[in-house]
């Protein structure tokens, strides 16, 4: 197996050495690393902290497979050890919204919390909620490709998929939003190095 470096890279680091792979070494991930960058990537922040982002691995090599092919036939979802499907469901993020109150609140802050949450809510459709939501997404994507590349492995964020049939695929439902496919493994090509739009063109100074 391709070693990967036990040094863990600083954000910075991450940062300038992130590259989008779609090749890359079929060596597997071990699992005690993919809950590593899970659990440190889901310290990411959310409006109103309601977390409404879900993550599926899938790993499966004729699912993954199945996968390529509602991905436009990307080879790398099925070259990849693993693909994190991340996507929101905003139903169970309301119908669960106790949980995401911190544990100092009382029992009543909480249900008047949570009532107020679901009143919010409640006139909107379920596409507008689950928008919503996989736009949330996007902030656990950004955390999920650092802490990967932190860790010495590779992503690239997809959003070239048809979800229907992925929603399909992976029993998910009809009513979830997917933000993004992200394969995950030991980069097999070197990657584009960056280039991106400089500060004077994209920043103003008020």
């Amino acid at each position: 197996m391709e070693a990967v470096s036990e040094r863990i890279l600083s954000v910075k680091e991450a940062v300038l050495t992130r590259r989008s792979i779609r090749k890359f070494k079929p060596e597997p991930i071990p699992k005690e690393k993919l809950e590593e960058i899970l659990a440190l990537a889901l310290k990411a922040p959310s409006s109103n902290n309601l977390q409404p982002w879900r993550v599926v691995v899938v790993q499966d090599p004729e699912l993954k497979e199945r996968l390529r092919e509602a991905a436009n036939n990307q080879a790398q979802v099925s070259s990849a050890p693993a693909v994190l499907v991340v996507y929101s469901d905003m139903k169970d993020t309301l119908e669960r919204v106790e949980e995401i109150f911190h544990p100092g609140f009382s029992e009543e802050q909480k249900q008047t919390r949570a009532a107020n949450m679901r009143k919010a809510w409640e006139g909107k459709s379920d596409e507008e909620r689950e928008n919503w939501g996989k736009a949330q997404g996007f902030i656990l994507l950004g955390f999920l490709m650092l802490m990967a590349r932190s860790f010495g492995y590779d992503t690239v964020p997809m959003g070239g998929f048809n979800a229907a049939r992925v929603k399909e695929l992976l029993g998910l439902p009809s009513y979830v939003a997917i933000t993004a496919l992200l394969p995950i493994g030991i980069a097999d090509e070197a990657g584009h190095e960056h280039h991106r739009h400089n500060l004077e063109r994209v920043v103003q100074w008020r």
